[in-house]
């Protein structure tokens, strides 16, 4: 890979399971998800239930940048790598 536009790409996406919640990094911006309750009655419980609908804006100082249908098909794949690769469930409503 070249270094030409170095600086310019697209920041890379990292997630980090903390005590009780996601901490999504993405470039300057970052996000915390709280996972839910699982499904009433589901057959097989999940480790942790996100609940896409919810996630609308990122953290602060970046409250006011939404986010995009993009990034948030990227953050649940990232959460859905990071509990893989922990041996985790997460279910996506």
């Amino acid at each position: 890979m070249s270094s030409q536009g170095a600086g310019r790409g697209r920041p890379r996406l990292t997630v980090e399971l903390t005590e009780g919640a996601f901490r999504v990094t993405y470039g300057p911006k970052s996000l915390t998800i709280f996972p839910s309750a699982d499904f009433p009655g589901a057959a097989e419980p999940a480790d942790f239930v996100v609940r896409l609908d919810e996630i609308l804006n990122w953290d602060p100082p970046h409250e006011d940048s939404e986010i995009g249908v993009e990034d948030l098909q990227k953050i649940a794949s990232a959460i859905g790598a990071e509990c893989d690769k922990r041996g985790l469930t997460v279910a996506f409503e």
